[in-house]
Parts: C-alpha cells; sequence; structure tokens
C-alpha cells in the first residue's frame, strides 16, 4: 500500500512516498481501517520540519478518518463499514490526562511518536479510533481529531464556558475557527483578533461579535479588555504563546481561563507574571490538543445534534439552574384528575414541553436570553398559583 514516510533530520524535502506492507489482519480488541482523509495542523508541520524529534522512516499526520474494513475478536463498538476518526491520544480515555513527561507525553501519538495516518490503511486497537459524527464527510471528519477536539477542551471541558460569556480568540487558524464557532454556539459572545482585514470580515461572517487588527493596535489586550466595558474577558484561547500571553493576559478579568495552546511565538519568554496574579487568573495548558476519547464522544454527539437541526444548539446553564432551584417537574403536578381544572392540566402538559425544550433549546430560537427569562419566571409563577388554587379546591 502506499505511505508517506519522513526520513531524518526531517523537512519538506524529506518527505517520501513509498510503497510498504499491508497492515496485518485485525486481532483480539483491533479493527483494520481505510483511511479515506487526514488533515493538517502546526503540530505535523513541526513534525515534518524537525523541530520535533521524529524516527526515521516515521509516517506523519495525527489525523484520519476512514471506514473499517475488519473488526478482530471480542470487537463489539464497530462493524464493518462504520465511519471512524482517530484520537490524538488513544490511551487517555477518560479523567485526568496522563501522568507523563519529555518525550513519553507524545509516545503514542500518532504522527508523532508512533507511526499517523498518511497512508492507505491501518490496524490498531480500537480504542485508537471513536465514531465519526454523523453527516460529516471523511475530510470534515479528520478535522476534528486535533484543532476541533482541542477547541472544544479549552471552551467547554476546562473553561466550562456558558451563554453571555466572553470569549477571545486569535487569528484564523483551525483551533481559532472552531473556538470560535463552538462559543458562538453556546451562547457567547467573541472577540476575534488577526493581522488581516481581509481575514477579519471572514471571522464576522462566522459570527465573531469585535474584531481587532493586531498590527494596527499591539496593545490589542487592552482593547478587547475595553470591548468589555472594562470588566474583561471570560475565556481566551491563545495560540501565540510567548508572544501572545502579555495581551491575553491583559485582555481578561479576574478569574478568567487562558487556554495555552499554540508555540507559533516560540518555545519560551518573559511572562507578566504580577499582573497575572492580580488577576488570579486560571491558566492551563492544552498542549498540542489534549483530549481524552470520552471528550470525542461528547464533541461529536455536540456536532451530530448540530448537523441535524441545521445549526449548533446550545443549552443555557443560566435557564436550567432557575428551574433546578424551583425543584419543580412534572410529577409536582400529578394531582388526582378530580381535583384539577382545565388550567392546571393545560399547565401540566406546558411544563413537559418546557422541559423537552430546555433540552434542546438553541440560540436562534429565542429573541434574547434576558425576554425568553422573564417568559419563563412568569410562566413558572403561574403554574405554583395554579397549583395552590387546585390544592385548595382538593381540600
Amino acid at each position: 500500500m502506499k505511505a508517506i514516510a519522513l526520513h531524518k533530520p526531517g523537512g519538506l524535502d524529506k518527505l517520501e512516498l513509498t510503497n510498504i506492507d499491508e497492515p496485518a489482519a485485525a486481532r483480539e480488541g483491533e479493527i483494520t481501517v481505510r483511511i479515506r482523509a487526514s488533515s493538517i495542523n502546526y503540530h505535523d508541520y513541526l513534525v515534518v520540519s524537525g523541530q520535533a524529534p521524529a524516527a526515521d522512516g516515521l509516517i506523519p499526520l495525527s489525523d484520519g478518518a476512514g471506514e473499517v474494513i475488519a473488526v478482530g475478536e471480542g470487537v463489539v463498538d464497530y462493524k464493518v463499514g462504520d465511519k471512524v476518526i482517530s484520537t490524538f491520544f488513544p490511551e487517555w480515555f477518560d479523567g485526568e490526562p496522563l501522568n507523563r513527561f519529555g518525550a513519553e507525553i507524545f509516545a503514542s501519538v500518532p504522527g508523532d511518536g508512533s507511526n499517523g495516518y498518511a497512508r492507505e490503511f491501518v490496524t490498531a486497537p480500537a480504542s485508537a479510533f471513536t465514531p465519526a459524527p454523523e453527516g460529516l464527510t471523511y475530510a470534515e471528519s479528520a478535522s476534528l481529531v486535533c484543532a476541533g477536539l482541542t477547541a472544544w477542551r479549552a471552551l467547554a471541558v476546562e473553561g466550562r464556558t456558558k451563554a453571555g460569556d466572553i470569549v477571545l480568540v486569535q487569528g484564523t487558524g483551525g483551533v481559532s475557527l472552531f473556538a470560535l464557532q463552538f462559543a458562538k454556539a453556546m451562547g457567547a459572545s467573541v472577540i476575534a483578533t488577526s493581522s488581516s482585514d481581509e481575514k477579519l470580515e471572514r471571522l464576522k461572517a462566522l459570527g465573531a461579535d469585535h474584531l481587532i487588527n493586531y498590527r494596527a493596535e499591539p496593545k490589542w489586550g487592552a482593547l478587547a479588555r475595553k470591548l468589555t466595558g472594562g470588566r474583561g474577558v471570560d475565556h481566551v484561547v491563545d495560540v501565540g504563546g510567548p508572544a501572545t500571553l502579555p495581551q491575553s493576559f491583559s485582555a481578561c478579568r479576574v478569574g478568567a481561563s487562558v487556554a495555552m495552546i499554540g508555540l507559533l511565538t516560540g518555545h519560551e519568554g518573559p511572562l507578566p507574571t504580577t499582573m497575572m496574579m492580580g488577576l488570579l487568573v486560571v491558566s492551563y495548558t492544552v498542549a498540542g490538543g489534549i483530549k481524552a476519547v470520552t471528550d470525542f464522544r461528547k464533541a461529536k454527539q455536540h456536532i451530530t445534534n448540530a448537523r441535524k437541526a441545521g445549526k449548533l444548539s446550545v443549552l443555557s446553564r443560566r435557564l436550567v439552574e432557575f428551574v433546578e432551584t424551583l425543584e419543580l417537574t412534572p410529577d409536582h403536578l400529578l394531582i388526582p384528575a378530580a381535583d384539577v381544572s382545565a388550567q392546571a392540566r393545560s399547565l401540566h402538559s406546558t411544563v413537559e414541553k418546557l422541559q423537552d425544550a430546555l433540552t434542546t433549546l438553541d440560540v436562534d430560537a429565542y429573541i434574547g436570553e434576558e425576554q425568553l427569562w422573564s417568559a419563563l419566571e412568569s410562566l413558572l409563577a403561574a403554574i405554583r398559583k395554579c397549583l395552590t388554587a387546585a390544592g385548595r379546591r382538593a381540600k
């Protein structure tokens, strides 16, 4: 079969299109996948260019999407014909990140410490893959593995972004574009930066609320804070590293989260530690796209739902928390039929529909959160009043 191999010391001129042996038959716990598409990330460039150490003959590319063509004994999650995508850290299934250091961190990462997906077929443990989202092409699915799930983990898992938050994204790379769209899907506002006015217009078309040309505004962190009314942003997805972190922190509110993802400006540099301490910034690293298989499945379901609905659905935590504080469910309305007025029966049905709606609420389905919030309060107040009246009648 055909494959691309990277030879030492690295560099684009050290890539070779070659023929290698077909993969071994799938053994117990393994599947064989025909690779239909791969995506290319900055991480892949670091490896191929020789900036990250790699074994001679390494097959590059961390991201792969394809179809299952064989299933080994004991595999129950997949069948022949299933569409799957690879996982960036195939040995990290759930919970805290693997406690590894140095070269061990990327030892099992495809296209880095182990062979990647620049090849036609691969046999690997079933856990090295996860089902692809429904409705996506192979190329679209492949783009999720590193960039898509890095953005997902930064905002949904670590940042716990919610409706009303303000998110700052940098540039027009894969992670930033995914972060912009995920943030908007979660009901957040987005400030986007770029050095190109043309690219800023494209970011605006994707939903960015505020645009900053960082070449025209070198102190773009202060401008981002100004755009929030002086409060500061809630989340920053930082892909630049040493040269962008000072401005990222300058844009933050107290207690904000900064996802340190990229190394586009280098591997080390000075940090504004006094500012960081004053802000009490919650800072964490999503190094090269840390993600667990569990995150893949959650994000996959999110994208699958969005595809079916024609838009990205969101759940307003503020509304859900309000409903939970009332401790009101349809079970509270199960009054004997003889004692319930027609109005109470109608409200019983309304609450059931309301709870269903809350689980699929999407950001374009209402005029504004404040209006919906007010309407929900009025509705539940009416339900309580009706129940009280019904209870009195029952006595």
